[in-house]
């Protein structure tokens, strides 16, 4: 697939506010110092298109972007270590939750993992919530520029060792690096084969 056109729609704090469901719909979630900004701007070549920060935390809404007209991109906000009260975590879980949960246009959810790190619980937790509720998910590895070839594939194994302690059938599993664009052309074929799939 080659992006032609991405332009930002709008952001809201309500699944009930989101664009009407007229377009496959691809949202992008992690823990909030994952790089999943820089991840989405790597797969539209555009560098301004969602928010980066070299604070984590940036994105605080549900970004909706329009994809060559014919598809939805989702920015959500990350969970975990964003310096917010734990007010404002409760109402980021109740915002992503009400998405994922009841976006009926919502065909896949990218899930983003750092692949430098051994498996996180909060992590790991959300994965099992979202086997739990039979949301369509897929795990990206993200800032494989970081680590060798090598220990990238040890990580990506030691991972799926982990989660066969609760899984029958492991997700779809991508590596990525937004500095290299390692994954661009194969996330976005991931993507392309989707919608192929829904026509």
């Amino acid at each position: 697939m080659q992006i032609k056109s991405a332009e930002y729609l709008m952001s809201n704090d309500d699944f009930r506010k989101c664009p009407k469901p007229d377009k496959p719909e691809f949202a992008f979630i992690g823990r909030s110092n994952v790089g999943k900004s820089s991840l989405i701007n790597m797969l539209t070549s555009n560098s301004k298109l969602a928010k980066t920060s070299g604070s984590p935390g940036k994105t605080q809404k549900i970004n909706h972007f329009v994809i060559n007209g014919s598809w939805y991109l989702v920015d959500l906000p990350g969970y975990g270590y964003a310096k917010v009260s734990k007010e404002q975590r409760e109402v980021f879980r109740k915002m992503i939750e009400g998405y994922v949960l009841n976006r009926q246009n919502l065909v896949n959810l990218f899930v983003l993992v750092d692949c430098r790190l051994e498996p996180q619980e909060i992590d790991v937790e959300f994965i099992n919530w979202l086997g739990t509720n039979r949301v369509p998910f897929t795990i990206i590895f993200t800032k494989a520029d970081k680590i060798g070839p090598n220990a990238l594939i040890a990580k990506v194994e030691a991972y799926k060792a982990h989660l066969l302690q609760a899984w029958e059938t492991l997700p779809d599993m991508l590596t990525s690096s937004a500095v290299s664009k390692l994954g661009q052309e194969e996330i976005l074929d991931y993507i392309q084969n989707i919608i192929n799939q829904l026509r």
